[in-house]
């Protein structure tokens, strides 16, 4: 009997860095483990920019990855500006060419900007069930985007299931396109342990000193880091403290935040790694007094769970999911967005409390690895599959009685 074909589209998978990426790494592998054949397909539209001089034809270059047939497509660079119209249409082409020769039975996009339209359209085509996934940004920014907001309101309709990683994303996705409600699931992504002890000593930890600080991620414009610098200022005239930044700010802002710093004059009290491996930044984490995660919206970030699994005692904001995991007092802090009063006084809370800080860390841990473990990610995405598949069929039987 043939296995169901599961295609899933992806604007990363690794070896690129990012956190949609680990999570589609994730759960290919627990449906593997299920026995379905999965196919993973990359593509973005930065990659039609491409060097002065080159030119190149479309294509799509294929390997097995621990068992994942991952699809890198890239579109086709004739001239040195490639209009995103044609670098859709060409992707949309490759992705034909997939589903003719591997016959998918169920498609599955994360993220609804870029590859949702593409992915559902495609789906539609052919009569196969899709599954979008809201991940953040997608209802969070790009739906203020006057071009974008009609088409994110046809992929929210015509979906046969919609997953979103916190409550605050489905209720805004249900009030753009009501029938969401029927056909929608939110829940948390999941970690797996993490031994921090047989972790490296990262590179900056003599740089340390006094209360530290730190956050990691990719650093832009909806993780509130400047509310943190501002926060980390005010504390440093009567704390002596370190503000630790595990990894780097995004290009485009970069200029912005060299900036930010600068006027900040947080000086010496702030210590940025740069771009690091994922096992040297989690290694930083058991060396941080609080782990601060000030984001203005931020879907649900997985470093906020491996700080849980650190016992790191936890500042956030009330937004999305950091938000429905921490509960306030029990397992973190949490204040509200953007209010730099709030978070300067949680940090100053938590440096003089040195047995709270102990107390808050290893709730959070319980929590982590109770709630949020990937058996119970694995059966929510089970119970998705089953549900987009079933509504499919329900929907062809409606379509055959009719005629």
């Amino acid at each position: 009997m043939d296995r169901t074909k599961i295609c899933i589209t992806t604007l990363e998978y690794p070896p690129d860095i990012g956190g949609v990426g680990e999570s589609v790494h994730r759960i290919a592998n627990m449906l593997i483990t299920r026995g379905y054949e999965v196919h993973v397909v990359v593509f973005r539209s930065k990659q039609r920019l491409a060097a002065e001089g080159i030119r190149r034809r479309a294509g799509c270059t294929t390997m097995l990855q621990n068992g994942v047939f991952v699809h890198r497509i890239q579109s086709a660079i004739r001239n040195n500006v490639t209009e995103i119209q044609d670098f859709f249409s060409e992707i949309y082409l490759q992705l034909k060419y997939l589903h003719q020769k591997y016959n998918f039975n169920l498609f599955h996009a994360f993220f609804l900007n870029e590859t949702g339209y593409i992915t559902t359209l495609l789906a539609k085509e052919n009569d196969v069930p899709v599954i979008n996934s809201v991940r953040g940004n997608d209802l969070h920014k790009h739906i203020f985007h006057p071009k974008h907001h009609a088409q994110i309101a046809w992929i929210l309709e015509n979906s046969d299931w919609v997953t979103f990683v916190s409550g605050d994303l489905l209720k805004r996705a249900s009030i753009i396109a009501p029938s969401v409600k029927l056909k929608s699931s939110a829940f948390w992504n999941s970690i797996a342990p993490i031994n921090f002890e047989q972790l490296p000593t990262p590179s900056l930890v003599n740089e340390l000193s006094g209360i530290v600080v730190g956050s990691l991620g990719r650093f832009r414009d909806k993780k509130g880091i400047e509310f943190l610098l501002d926060a980390c200022v005010e504390l440093g005239e009567e704390l002596d403290l370190t503000l630790l930044l595990v990894g780097d700010f995004i290009d485009k802002e970069r200029e912005y935040w060299q900036q930010q710093i600068q006027q900040s004059q947080i000086g010496h009290r702030l210590c940025i790694t740069g771009i690091t491996s994922r096992q040297e930044a989690l290694a930083y984490l058991p060396y941080l007094d609080i782990f601060a995660i000030p984001s203005v919206h931020d879907g649900c970030p997985n470093t906020l769970l491996e700080a849980m699994l650190a016992s790191r005692a936890i500042i956030g904001t009330r937004v999305d999911a950091i938000a429905e995991i921490i509960e306030h007092g029990v397992d973190g802090l949490l204040v509200n967005p953007g209010n730099t009063q709030e978070l300067t006084a949680a940090i100053r809370y938590l440096a003089t409390q040195p047995l709270l800080r102990q107390k808050l860390g290893a709730a959070a841990k319980t929590k982590v690895t109770q709630q949020l473990t990937p058996s119970v990610e694995f059966q929510n995405w089970i119970n998705v599959y089953q549900r987009a598949l079933g509504r499919s069929e329900a929907v062809l039987l409606d379509k055959i009685s009719l005629v």
